[in-house]
């Protein structure tokens, strides 16, 4: 892993989850561990290639640990690490501020 951090915290915690396939993959094994071809299926619009990339990216960084089964076909599945779960205060907060603003956008009367 490249030591080489920025100054600024918020700027690292986005180089870290910064797109929007990390943030969508740390949701979905907040939720427990999940194989290859699930985390594929519950990102609707993902390329293999795409999460593959980001999936060997968060690896790397520490957030998420990949287990492989010796099996034919092979079969992998990765969980999150205590530093990939570590995030989930800022997941929930995403959360809840895009809950309060899908309610705010429906409260507001329509534009004319």
């Amino acid at each position: 892993m490249d030591r080489s951090l920025p100054d600024c915290p918020v700027e690292v915690t986005l180089s870290m989850i910064g797109n929007k396939w990390k943030v969508l993959i740390l949701r979905e094994l907040l939720q427990g561990t999940r194989r290859f071809s699930e985390l594929k299926r519950a990102l609707k619009g993902v390329t293999q290639k795409m999460l593959t990339q980001q999936l060997r990216d968060m690896e790397t960084t520490g957030l998420l640990s990949r287990k492989i089964y010796p099996v034919v076909p092979p079969r992998v599945e990765y969980s999150l690490t205590p530093l990939g779960f570590s995030l989930k205060p800022i997941l929930d907060a995403m959360d809840a501020w895009g809950t309060n603003y899908k309610n705010e956008l429906r409260r507001q009367p329509p534009a004319r």
